[in-house]
């Protein structure tokens, strides 16, 4: 974990020291430095690039601890042991600076008590940190003060965590497993415990408590599987001697069936065995009255999808506490449980029922938290029922706390404000100035969205703006994929905002992703009708608006997020600015359709290689770029965009995702406000047809290699083709237009073949790319 923590830290251009301890005479940082080689080999990968493993540095404990001297921060990782913990406090403490801030990552000691092994002059700045695993993907971070923290200290690394990290921070109480693990885990446990009771199958259950319920697809037991059984066992353990006096201590439990899986060595995904197994190209789950892996035959019962066809939870409710259904009862139960022990701990456990909810979203993946579903599916009518069931033997006989049952109290969230059970009223959110980067932060029930004033709108964006003087352009397609509705609203977008705005930014505030590239569906169906005409007329547009955002009289920003694929790489190529999150996937992957960029996208490369080729030869640029577009490479991170060259050197990127719109905003104020001129239009330098023989060469080794097929052979010429600006002698001066016309030719003669059509339909209809 502490070198994950590190190799987040380096993501985010942190030099961050990754102490261990000491090895042989011969290799004192040999632990520390494995520690860091093994980072290269994670799935899913904890860096961003391969570059950034420089910027951690490996230490030991018996001869670098006065590196500590330097550290703003010091974040101990080492095994939950509380001896251990203390023992290197008082290793480290002579030297941490008087400024340091210390923290420990625990999933669940007492920071009370860790405390006491430090200095008192170092234990204001102390408390304790949780990164959720894996910490470069997980947004929850919980930061747990104990009774003498220093406010400061919590503000400084709540901000830092918040803006420099881009975490989610929850200010959590000191209480074992804290908020996301207290709920998570007992959540999970219910969910076992139920299931047994109920005699629902693994596979059953998992199909009803992933996305059909709002959570993610591995749902129970695959997440358990993935977390590992060991040690989800050591947690389950931790809070079965921890909270021996909760009043549901007795479900804090592993099955039967588990416990001997594990003592069996089936711990889950890393031993490739456990609740599932992988058997040849089948995945099997475990049966735990035959004791054996079996085929998975999950099937919701017709109640369950009668039920779901309801969009209101409250109704939703109603049929689930009523049905004899086995099915939903096991999801009422469930789901009254957990609202129960929510509202039951909240006190104990958090500031606010906003914690627990953005804790359980950001944390394990659940589209709503407890207390927003509760709310949504009418308050007192569940809590009514939690009442009037506590005396059924599966349930439990703790009361409600008063709040949650006066007549006066209608859910945990009004009118944007959170229950704080503390002082009885509703709270706001923090008044950590951090925040006032997030214009649309992670919002919760009754929080408004404000979402500025329309200037223009069509069936494809909307054009809005919060200042009247930057225009913020947001798609409105599924996925913000670019089709004709699309290309028609840009354009007279960007018209707009070139005679009323000083500056334009392309945000998308409905999908999680920026765009994956053009319409397919409109491409397919102009295909089945003939019509090359309209495809012609189509690119020509694309190209047209792309080239309208790099040379509008205003500056343009585009805001990415996630996925940036395709035409909607082009795109983004051709703003005057990008603003990128840390997590955006960049890249041109025509190919896998059977097409090349042809939104301009080739000939932006052909370009950026020209200005490259003044530090070296032009054929190493664009044979990097032409390997690029073959293989369909998508960057892993906004850093490795920048080494792909789909971003800039003088693009910023937003560690929080929240922050993109506040950012991109501020660019572009700032380039309008020193005079912003458009580029000019420059000729540049292509390698021509003996550029063209040197890819065919190295297509000729990567289909005999079998890393392409005979078809991809045939779009890596035509992508050779139009990136060494076609059969024109090595140096040839070219311009944007010949490049525009190229891609477009070879656009629509790969537009003819049947494999590409069959790439686009298969596309379609499975989301995964054919190779035929």
């Amino acid at each position: 974990m502490g070198a994950q923590i590190a190799a987040h830290l380096a993501n985010q251009g942190i030099q961050t020291i990754l102490f261990d301890l000491a090895g042989d005479t011969n290799q004192p940082n040999a632990i520390s430095e494995n520690a860091i080689k093994s980072l290269e080999k994670l799935k899913p990968p904890p860096l961003g690039a391969a570059t950034v493993i420089q910027r951690i540095i490996p230490a030991n404990y018996d001869h670098h601890l006065e590196l500590l001297k330097q550290c703003d921060l010091v974040i101990e990782a080492i095994s939950e042991r509380m001896d251990w913990k203390k023992n290197l406090y008082k290793k480290i403490s002579p030297y941490l600076n008087d400024k340091v801030v210390l923290a420990s990552n625990t999933s669940g000691l007492s920071i009370e008590q860790l405390k006491d092994g430090l200095p008192k002059v170092l234990q204001n700045q102390f408390c304790g940190i949780h990164f959720f695993n894996p910490p470069r993907y997980m947004k929850l971070v919980e930061i747990i003060p104990h009774s003498s923290t220093s406010q400061d200290i919590i503000s400084q690394l709540e901000s830092f965590l918040v803006s420099r990290l881009g975490k989610g921070v929850i200010i959590a109480k000191d209480t074992p497993n804290f908020i996301g693990n207290r709920v998570g885990v007992f959540s999970l446990l219910s969910v076992l415990y139920h299931a047994e009771s109920l005699n629902i199958s693994p596979d059953l259950v998992d199909a009803l408590t992933g996305p059909l319920i709002g959570r993610p697809k591995s749902a129970t037991f695959r997440t358990m599987d993935v977390v590992g059984l060991d040690t989800l066992a050591h947690v389950v353990t931790t809070m079965s001697t921890q909270l021996e006096a909760d009043p549901w201590s007795n479900r804090f439990k592993l099955p039967n069936w588990v416990q001997s899986l594990i003592e069996k060595g089936a711990l889950g995904q890393k031993a490739k065995a456990g609740i599932y197994k992988k058997e040849k190209d089948e995945i099997r789950v475990f049966d735990a009255h035959d004791k054996q892996y079996r085929k998975i035959h999950a099937e919701l019962s017709q109640a369950v999808k009668d039920c779901f066809k309801e969009k209101s939870w409250e109704t939703r409710f109603s049929m689930m506490s009523t049905s004899n259904d086995k099915q939903l009862q096991f999801l009422w139960r469930t789901f009254r449980d957990l609202f129960h022990y929510c509202a039951y701990h909240l006190k104990e456990i958090a500031n606010t029922a906003r914690d627990v909810d953005l804790a359980m979203r950001w944390g394990y993946g659940w589209e709503q938290g407890p207390f927003e579903i509760w709310q949504s599916a009418n308050w007192h009518k569940i809590a009514n029922q939690i009442s009037a069931e506590k005396q059924d033997k599966e349930a439990i006989e703790a009361i409600l706390p008063a709040w949650a049952t006066k007549a006066t109290f209608t859910g945990a969230y009004h009118q944007g404000q959170s229950y704080d059970p503390h002082s009885d009223q509703y709270e706001p959110r923090s008044d950590n100035p951090v925040y006032q980067r997030q214009i649309f932060p992670d919002r919760v029930l009754t929080e408004k969205h404000m979402d500025g004033d329309t200037l223009y709108e069509n069936e494809g964006v909307r054009l809005w703006t919060r200042d009247k003087e930057i225009g913020i352009l947001s798609f409105k397609s599924k996925k913000n994929c670019i089709g004709d509705e699309v290309l028609i609203g840009t354009q007279e977008a960007i018209l707009r905002a070139e005679k009323d705005l000083k500056g334009l930014v392309i945000w998308q505030n409905k999908e999680a992703d920026f765009s994956v590239g053009a319409n397919l569906v409109q491409v397919k169906e102009a295909l089945e009708v003939g019509r090359y005409d309209k495809l012609e007329h189509a690119v020509t547009e694309f190209q047209k608006t792309a080239m309208m955002l790099r040379y509008a009289s205003i500056p343009t920003v585009c805001a990415l997020k996630g996925l940036v694929l395709g035409g909607g790489c082009e795109i983004a190529m051709h703003a005057t600015r990008r603003v990128a999150a840390f997590e955006s996937y960049v890249g041109l992957v025509e190919v896998s359709v059977g097409l090349l960029p042809a939104g301009g996208g080739t000939k932006e490369l052909a370009r950026k290689a020209y200005q490259i080729s003044r530090y070296c030869r032009l054929d190493q640029p664009v044979g990097k770029f032409f390997e690029q577009i073959v293989k369909a490479q998508v960057s892993a991170s906004a850093n490795e965009a920048k080494q792909l060259c789909y971003l800039e050197e003088s693009d910023f990127i937003c560690a929080n995702e929240n922050e993109l719109l506040f950012v991109a905003l501020e660019v572009a104020k700032n380039l309008a406000s020193i005079g912003y001129a458009p580029p000019v239009s420059e000729p540049f330098a292509v390698l021509g047809k003996a550029g063209i023989a040197n890819m065919q060469t190295m297509l000729v080794n990567l289909r005999e290699g079998e890393f392409i097929t005979d078809y991809e052979y045939l779009i890596g010429q035509q992508i050779a083709k139009v990136l060494c600006g076609s059969t024109v002698e090595s140096g040839s001066i070219v311009n944007e237009d010949w490049m525009l016309k190229l891609e477009r030719d070879a656009l629509l003669e790969l537009l003819h073949h049947d494999e590409t059509q069959e790439r686009i339909k298969h596309m379609l209809k499975t989301g995964k790319p054919l190779r035929n």
